[in-house]
């Protein structure tokens, strides 16, 4: 790897089952590291939403377009240099293969935290379309990153801020 390239800004994935605060992570990642930021449930087909909302869990090729879409948006940020953060849940490593396909720098942030935490934050939540039904088919399909992924893990648990301020440290040190 050139120099040049070892300075560019990340692409990072915050991944992780419903209920982690995914998408308040990254957001604030993001603007930490002033990077562009995309919620990975906007990638969703309408039939994906409707179909989770229902709560059914998605397949493997209700998956597979949304993210090849999200892999996309990664790779346009690598190949332009800006770098970027995306929330995904990415829960099997063929899901984390397809955006690294698209995306061969990304760098995952899984965070996590214990089934009560996340079974209390997905009851207060509101106005989202992942039902509190859902969490035990993420939780059973989940698989933790392998020693030969680019990433960390992070605990949920502290406040959100706390959290963002851990993987900007991290990030940095990188």
């Amino acid at each position: 790897m050139t120099p040049s390239a070892e300075r560019r800004p990340p692409c990072i994935v915050v991944i992780g089952v419903a209920g982690t605060g995914k998408t308040t992570m990254a957001r604030l990642l993001a603007r930490r590291l002033d990077l562009p930021f995309a919620e990975g449930d906007d990638f969703h087909s309408a039939a994906d939403i409707a179909k989770m909302s229902a709560g059914t869990p998605l397949d493997d090729a209700d998956r597979q377009p949304w993210l090849e879409s999200i892999g996309r948006w990664l790779h346009e940020h690598e190949a332009e240099g800006t770098g970027a953060v995306v929330a995904c849940s990415a829960l099997r490593r063929r899901y984390r293969d397809t955006l690294r396909a698209a995306c061969p720098s990304a760098f995952f942030l899984h965070l996590t935290a214990d089934r009560a935490v996340l079974a209390e934050r997905l009851l207060r939540r509101t106005g989202h379309f992942m039902p509190r039904s859902l969490l035990a088919s993420q939780l059973a399909t989940l698989e933790p990153l392998e020693p030969d992924e680019r990433g960390a893990v992070l605990d949920a648990t502290p406040p959100p801020e706390t959290t963002a301020d851990m993987a900007a440290d991290l990030l940095r040190q990188l």
